[in-house]
């Protein structure tokens, strides 16, 4: 018996009362329109973020290869702030190009290595230096984070846009509520105290 109680007055909007106002139906839509727009826009955004970020993913995983190259200095060991060594920093290496040109450039590359030391390094396909490629399991996950973040932009722009016409409805009737108070109000002649 109470769930069917409170069920009716979730929807106490959408009933026939004497005391129901235009701006409750018109407020009613509007919060049906902002969930249905989250629920179906919201799944949109995502789904469609997240295919659109995994196709950029596997692209750069099919544009990207690594060739050798060979550090022109050594590349120290740095603390940064608190004590907390920088495992990675940024060093000069020549490579060889896939149309056979020799180029150098700078890229991230792992502290604590001397000159002349092999590394791994990352090309695009008109070979320019360009970071590591996701895995498809990391890019699997960016994607995912991406979607959910579009689905948030989504949810929150529309929960937005929800409040500022709910709060114009607000500002309607209290409007109406001193226009009919400036009514009724002097008929109440009569004072307490």
């Amino acid at each position: 018996m109470r769930g069917a109680k409170s069920g009716k007055k979730r929807l106490w909007r959408w009933q026939d009362n004497p005391l129901r106002r235009h701006d409750d139906i018109v407020e009613a839509w509007i919060v049906l329109a902002v969930w249905a727009f989250i629920a179906v826009g919201g799944a949109v955004a995502g789904v469609v973020t997240a295919r659109a970020a995994d196709q950029v993913f596997a692209q750069q995983r099919a544009d990207r290869r690594p060739v050798q190259a060979v550090l022109l200095t050594g590349v120290p060991k740095s603390t940064g702030t608190g004590g907390v060594t920088d495992e990675r920093r940024m060093a000069r290496v020549p490579w060889t190009a896939p149309d056979r040109s020799f180029r150098t450039g700078l890229t991230r590359v792992d502290a604590d290595l001397g000159a002349g030391t092999s590394v791994m390094v990352w090309e695009d396909g008109r070979g320019r230096l360009v970071a590591e490629p996701p895995d498809a399991t990391e890019a699997a996950i960016e994607a995912g984070v991406l979607g959910a973040l579009a689905v948030a932009a989504v949810a929150g722009a529309a929960l937005g846009a929800g409040a500022v016409a709910r709060w114009r409805l607000d500002e309607r009737r209290m409007a109406q509520w001193g226009r009919e108070w400036d009514l009724v109000g002097p008929r109440w002649g009569h004072r307490t105290g």
